[in-house]
């Protein structure tokens, strides 16, 4: 699989763009490349903040949803939170919960069990809220699809109001879509066609977010006091891969302020044990540390002790509660690593090796981590991943998929609908069970209808722009800063240099798994570089280009024979109180032969 590596080329005044806004005309640039044009859009995208939140009145149904939950408020109708158990379900739900209870509401948060149900709402929550008392129904990340389970709730008596995210259900005939929703009093999804909404990528907690500030408004309570549900809001937008661009960016550039000096005690407790300073807490941090602690509850157990840390107020219960948290995290990567390696002797030893879309059956996997395998056998193949597992049903099989940029795996997947039981999803992730007995007719179907290209199928590296190792300083790189949090539709900047010439080499790690190299620019100046992928392969690279001996010597710290050209970003390393430059090689290629 050899790469794409592409230099964005989009041009602008970025000389000027610097003088104007106080900024490198590097960083100007990436911005640049991230869509960021006019003054207005780049004074938003460096100094955007709450003031810049659009109107939740503008959601359709959101006024309808917060009037309804507001008179069952002052009724003293018990509410029934029906959440889902991945990070954007848990946070959906504590955000209604906590804002409903801070007003005098009554409210219970009910969740499916991953295993034994599957997504959403279904029928025994219904029933089980029902039985204690909850003559109200509000979902959370979840409801849109749920069609049997809201009429079941409506044949009770129950009102329904649905608060979702997801792609609006629908059917199409030649050409046509018609879109299905479910019997709800109130639905808010601003991805609904005659939504006004003008962002239209918040996730499940961003929707809920946008109800209890308007619930907020109703009660009179100050505007500000909605703002604490913010580090709730930015953990799910970060955890759930949403496109950190427009209000997303500024929803989880505010809610890492308040992560930073946090007051919850459940907050606290997890970075406390996964070993994170509040005060210096990123999106990296929520992406591959907090997210995979709270997803890992829903994934091997049930959400509930995610829920009861989140809710606990005894600083030692909490780090009890956090351990175990981290402890369930740590079995689901070896679940995963488990799972992974299986999947990739399944691919090399199959007849549809040559497929674009992979549909993988691993009868021995624990479902719960189908999806992170399906992600980490994407990002391997660089293809659509679907991987099945035996569901508890006998006779059916449910599939997690993760796709990539070129084709959407909800749009594809829909059409072959009467296949599947149960399904829903977006653009780049997708869920569903199916009898199992289809498994080959839905893989012949993917196949004759798969749209991608062989270009496609080759993962694309983009480069901001070139930058000599000369040009790195501690100011610069303190300027890139100003464009975090990065994340989906806002990554990290990434820099390439061609002639980078590898001076000493040592492996690193608790493994030796990892590279640390000393490099030369073209222009004489040496720093450190750091190489955290496939090591074994890099070094293989280097001895097929330069040869075994020169790889020993670079060893010795002999080396400046070996010249490769890298991507890589700027970092400043801190090490017994000293401050050095350093790169992290994120590609590297042959440099072309003159």
């Amino acid at each position: 699989m050899r790469e794409r590596w592409i230099l964005q080329s989009k041009k602008g005044d970025f000389a000027g763009i610097g003088r104007r806004f106080g900024i490198d005309p590097v960083t100007a640039r990436v911005m640049r490349n991230r869509n960021v044009a006019t003054d207005e859009e780049i004074d938003s995208y460096l100094n955007g903040g709450i003031p810049q939140l659009h109107d939740a009145h503008q959601m359709k149904d959101a006024d309808k949803a917060a009037g309804m939950i507001e008179t069952a408020i002052r009724n003293g109708i018990e509410i029934g939170i029906a959440s889902d158990f991945d990070n954007d379900g848990i946070f959906s739900g504590m955000v209604l919960y906590e804002g409903i209870r801070f007003l005098g509401g009554k409210a219970s948060i009910y969740t499916p069990h991953r295993v034994l149900e599957g997504y959403g709402l279904n029928d025994r929550i219904v029933h089980e809220a029902y039985d204690a008392g909850c003559r109200m129904i509000l979902t959370c990340d979840n409801g849109i699809a749920a069609f049997e389970a809201v009429e079941l709730a409506k044949s009770l008596g129950m009102q329904v109001i649905v608060t979702d995210h997801h792609e609006i259900p629908y059917v199409e005939t030649d050409g046509v879509r018609s879109f299905r929703l479910p019997c709800a009093d109130a639905i808010v999804n601003p991805k609904q066609e005659d939504c006004g909404y003008p962002y239209k990528n918040l996730c499940g907690t961003g929707v809920a977010y946008k109800v209890i500030a308007l619930l907020y408004e109703r009660f009179g309570r100050r505007t500000e006091e909605v703002y604490r549900f913010l580090d709730y809001t930015a953990i799910a937008t970060v955890a759930d891969v949403m496109e950190l661009n427009g209000e997303n960016r500024i929803l989880v550039k505010e809610g890492l302020k308040l992560l930073r000096t946090t007051k919850r005690v459940g907050l606290k407790a997890l970075m406390d044990v996964t070993g994170i300073e509040p005060s210096s807490i990123s999106s990296y941090h929520i992406g591959f540390v907090l997210g995979p602690c709270f997803n890992a509850a829903g994934r091997l157990d049930t959400v509930k002790l995610a829920l009861q840390l989140l809710q606990e107020q005894e600083e030692e219960k909490a780090l009890e509660l956090a351990g175990k948290l981290r402890s369930m995290n740590e079995e689901r990567k070896t679940m995963t690593q488990t799972g992974t390696q299986k999947a990739i002797e399944v691919i090399e030893q199959a007849s549809w090796k040559e497929d674009r879309v992979y549909l993988v059956y691993l009868p021995d996997c624990h479902e719960s981590v189908a999806g992170i395998i399906a992600g980490r056998l994407r990002e391997r193949f660089w293809r659509p991943v679907l991987v099945f597992t035996d569901a508890m049903e006998e006779g059916y099989l449910k599939a997690s998929g993760r796709s990539i940029d070129a084709y959407d795996m909800f749009e594809q997947l829909n059409k072959n609908r009467e296949l599947y039981a149960r399904f829903g999803g977006h653009k780049m992730a997708a869920g569903l069970t199916m009898k199992a007995e289809y498994l080959d007719v839905l893989r012949k179907r993917l196949r004759s209808q798969c749209p991608l290209t062989a270009e496609d199928l080759r993962p694309v590296v983009l480069i901001d722009t070139p930058l000599p190792l000369e040009y790195i300083s501690e100011p610069l790189i303190q300027d890139l800063e100003k464009l975090e949090p990065f994340g989906r539709g806002n990554e990290k900047p990434l820099f390439a240099w061609q002639h980078v010439t590898i001076l000493r080499l040592t492996r690193i790690g608790k493994n030796r798994d990892m590279l640390k190299l000393q490099v030369c620019g073209s222009g004489g100046r040496a720093m450190d570089a750091l190489y955290f992928g496939d090591a074994d392969g890099f070094l293989a690279f280097l001895e097929e280009e330069y040869g075994a001996e020169a790889v020993a010597r670079a060893f010795k710290g002999m080396g400046g024979t070996m010249d490769a050209a890298f991507t890589f970003y700027p970092q400043v390393n801190m090490f017994r109180d000293q401050r050095s430059l350093q790169i992290v090689v994120q590609n590297y290629c042959r440099i072309a032969k003159k």
